[in-house]
Parts: structure tokens; sequence; C-alpha cells
């Protein structure tokens, strides 16, 4: 399987040509992942002490931040500068949005931003507490507590490891064969299901049916351990100074190795796209026969 579409970008803020934008969002909505090899993000002098396992507090995966409402979360607050972190992340995800805004220019006025995230830890070998939080498994990204509502999960990736270590990711099959496989396993859910998670605060949003389907396929695929073992599947290693973007709603991912990345998420609403037939959650509806959001 044929899954990197490679770009020759090296400036996080240079504009690219016409052809190559064409290209680039006809391949990321067909489910392809966008690859620059040459586009490395590079750390500030003052920066490089967060190059550290330490520098998380590990109670959570990875740190976050939300240049929303400036949070922070994630920090070992007792031997690390929490604005220098911030202030490295902040400026990631500003060289994120621009990059965005370059490669898939219809996408800017619609584009909203996620939070940014910096993963310091290495994933191999780290146990996780549930099959659900396994990233090492293949899945489709939905997120239980932050429904989503049929927007697309678009992610900028780049690996800052400074020891040379590749981040190994396993891609799987087409999402529309992830459907045949596991949405005939999934029933309907109970009446009123959605707005008593949001009345008790599990779910910050209103969890649409669109929501539910996408979270059942997520555990689902997870939880099924011949599948991960028997499903089409592929591997590729992000060497240090690659950046990638890839819509993980769309495409089945799992990281495998590596330490050190940082990571953008944005969301686009469907109707953004330039086919939005191609988006999972036309594809669920077509299967369904009938609307699943609002």
């Amino acid at each position: 399987m044929q899954i990197l579409t490679e770009l020759d970008i090296r400036d996080w803020l240079s504009p690219i040509s016409a052809i190559s934008q064409a290209l680039a969002i006809k391949q990321l909505e067909n489910g392809n992942i966008l690859y620059m090899p040459k586009l490395s993000f590079s750390l500030l002098n003052e920066e490089l002490p967060v190059l550290s396992t330490h520098i998380s507090n590990h109670k959570a995966k990875n740190i976050s931040f939300n240049s929303q409402n400036d949070q922070l979360h994630g920090v070992n607050h007792e031997d690390y500068d929490p604005t220098l972190i911030k202030n490295m992340m902040a400026r990631f995800a500003k060289y994120a949005h621009t990059l965005i805004n370059q490669v898939l220019p219809g996408y800017s006025k619609a584009l909203q931003t996620g939070r940014t995230s910096y993963r310091p830890v290495e994933i191999y070998g780290r146990i996780s507490k549930s099959y659900r939080k396994d990233d090492t498994r293949l899945h489709v990204d939905a997120f239980p507590s932050s429904p989503n509502q049929g927007r697309r999960i678009l992610r900028v990736f780049t690996n800052i490891n400074p020891h040379g270590k590749n981040r190994v990711w396993r891609y799987g099959e087409a999402f529309e064969n992830v459907v045949n496989r596991f949405l005939p396993k999934i029933g309907n859910p109970w009446p009123g299901r959605s707005a008593i998670l949001k009345k008790l605060g599990i779910t910050k949003t209103y969890c649409t049916d669109y929501d539910y389907i996408m979270l059942n396929i997520h555990n689902k695929m997870k939880a099924d351990m011949r599948y991960q073992k028997t499903a089409v599947q592929g591997e590729i290693e992000f060497a240090p100074g690659n950046t990638w973007i890839v819509q993980t709603d769309h495409v089945s991912h799992a990281a495998l190795s590596g330490q050190f990345l940082l990571e953008q998420t944005f969301y686009l609403p469907v109707e953004a796209m330039n086919h939005p037939e191609l988006s999972p959650l036309r594809i669920l509806e077509a299967a369904k026969g009938r609307k699943l959001t609002l």
C-alpha cells in the first residue's frame, strides 16, 4: 500500500505552488499522509532542556497546550519553567497553522484550532491502563469526552528527537473497509444518552450519533487482537526532522515507538472539504442511510 505523498517543503512560512496545493488536498482527502522529509522544527538554544523525559509529570501521556485559554497541562512544574515550554509549543502551533494555510489554502477560513501536544515519553514499552488508550493498536481517532460532531481531525506532526530515533507508525486498511468490518457490530445508542452524558459533564459537547459510532469503531478496533494481527497494514518510519500531515479520523494508524514529538490538532467542518463525500461522516451516513449529526 502506498500511503505517503511526499512534498518538497523546507520552510514553514514560504508559499508553495498551486500544483503542489492541488496534489496535497487531493491526496489528503483520499486518505493519504502528506510527508515532508525536509521540514524540521528547530528548537531555540534556551528550549533545549525540554528534550527530557522528566519534563512530563507522568500523570498524562502528553503535555498539552490550549492556545484558546493559554492553559498548559502535564508539565513537571517543580523542575521546568512552564513559560518556556508554553512559548515553544505556541511557536510550533503558529508554524503548523501557517503550514496548513500554505499547503491547504481552501481550508483556511473554516479551520478551527485545537490543542498543541508535546510527547516527550518513549512509546515503546509504555503500559496503558486500558486497551482503549493503547495507541500502539490500530485505530481511527475519536475522543470520548470531546465529541467533534462530524468535523474532520487534521493533525500536523514533527519528530524533534535529538538522538536520531525514528517515530515508527503502523497504518491500516482504508476507512471504508474498517466501516464494513465494524459498523454491523454497533447497535444504536439508548434514548437520551447524549443529553445525560452532557448534563453529567462526561462529555464537553453533545455526542451525536456520528460520535457514538466513531468511538465504538475506535474501541472495537483496539479490542480485536485478531484484527490487529491480520488486518492489511504497513509500517512507516519518520526520521528526526520529518513533518507529516494526516486526517487521523480517516487513516487507521498506530504509534509503535518514538520519543520527542510535537503535534498540532485542527478541526475542519466537512462542508469545507473539496469532496465532503470522502469524509468519515458522509461515508457512515451513506452506510446508515440517514443523517448522523444535528
